[in-house]
């Protein structure tokens, strides 16, 4: 499935269960809810925390899942084509960082 088709298929199910996107200020409310959930996951499945019996029924896969819905509402919302924008992103990380991950002595 390509990004543009990621985006058309969130927008069929909005228009078609979801009855209408949230306002763009609830959606990135949600996004950062949605990107502390799978924070909680990561620090207790690869940090030092450990896990608390309500959340051994979450799903890192889900969560992430969760984090790219609302993202691609967010887009979706306010014309952001992310095929494109990746396509850009990467372009500009090339230019930028050609030789400086290469060169990095921590690396």
């Amino acid at each position: 499935m390509t990004i543009q088709e990621v985006q058309h298929q969130v927008d069929q199910w909005i228009r078609t269960y979801g009855v209408r996107y949230f306002s763009e200020l609830t959606n990135m409310a949600i996004l950062t809810e949605e990107v502390g959930e799978l924070a909680r996951i990561m620090a207790r499945t690869y940090g030092d925390q450990s896990f608390k019996k309500s959340d051994l029924s979450k799903n890192l896969a889900d969560e992430m899942a969760d984090v790219l819905w609302v993202l691609v509402c967010l887009a979706n919302q306010t014309g952001v084509d992310l095929e494109d924008a990746l396509h850009k992103n990467f372009e500009k990380k090339t230019q930028r960082d050609v030789n400086r991950h290469l060169n990095n002595e921590k690396l």
